[in-house]
């Protein structure tokens, strides 16, 4: 029987470093200070009504429905009720910081980039053979066979076949440019005569497509994004300074290889 061990905070940084988590980390520490810098600058607090809203969403988001369930949570990552509010106000810090930083940019983004928002409702069959491909196609075209017929014919994922190859709403930018042109140029309904790329023949139903609109779904999504490749940026200004610093500071000792 193995003797009961003991994890000291010099074993959890040593496996970060095995892990070659150590980037990771410090891109995580430098963001969340950029962000409390720069809110704090901005006169940007987060109010006891926001910190209570994000807390609740955070305990919806981990399926946390009780006081035990959150607490239980708290003792698998290590978390004080102090640490949790922590959390809820860096969420809180960072959508207002996203809000206020490019809510005047989110319009002019959506409209530059529309087409890549626009959605189409699609189905589709993916086989191995051009000559089945095509004659399946103009079985189609002449109403030999229904597509959903041929889905379960020729899809062999199960889950897939139970769906009649649907793919649900999908994006431009979800789909490979060859795949994309054929589809987006499409007159609904329409079956497209096979499109072949490297994962096989691909035999699409285009149901209908469904223009970019500016939800408040979208405005969240965009806003996230922009903040999200400002942050990136700002990070890897400040880790550059951070790496410059432990060069010119440290004592490493060279390992030759080979």
């Amino acid at each position: 029987m193995l003797n009961p061990i003991t994890i000291s905070d010099n074993d959890i940084i040593q496996q970060v470093k095995l892990s070659c988590l150590i980037p990771t980390m410090i891109e995580g520490i430098v963001g969340r200070q950029v962000i409390a810098q720069l809110a704090a600058e901005k006169g940007i607090i987060a109010e006891p009504h926001e910190l209570q809203q994000a807390a609740d969403d955070l305990r919806r988001l981990n399926n946390l429905h009780s006081a035990g369930e959150t607490w239980t949570w708290l003792q698998k990552y290590h978390l004080s009720l102090d640490e949790f509010e922590e959390l809820a106000a860096a969420t809180v810090l960072s959508a207002k910081l996203a809000q206020h930083l490019f809510a005047a940019q989110l319009e002019p983004y959506f409209l530059e980039h529309q087409l890549d928002y626009t959605r189409v409702v699609m189905y589709e069959i993916v086989l191995d053979d051009e000559d089945l491909a095509m004659e399946l196609f103009y079985a189609l075209q002449e109403g030999e066979i229904h597509f959903h017929q041929a889905t379960h014919q020729y899809i062999q994922d199960p889950d897939l076949r139970r769906q009649g190859g649907y793919r649900g709403l999908v994006r431009r930018s979800e789909l490979k440019p060859e795949i994309s042109a054929a589809v987006f140029s499409a007159q609904p309904p329409q079956i497209l005569k096979p499109i072949v790329t490297a994962q096989g023949v691909h035999l699409i139903l285009v149901e209908e497509l469904i223009p970019a609109e500016l939800t408040q779904e979208l405005r969240y999504e965009i806003l996230s994004t922009l903040f999200a490749t400002w942050l990136k940026q700002q990070v890897e200004q400040v880790e550059v300074i951070i790496q410059q610093k432990i060069q010119s500071h440290s004592c490493l000792t060279s390992v030759p290889l080979g």
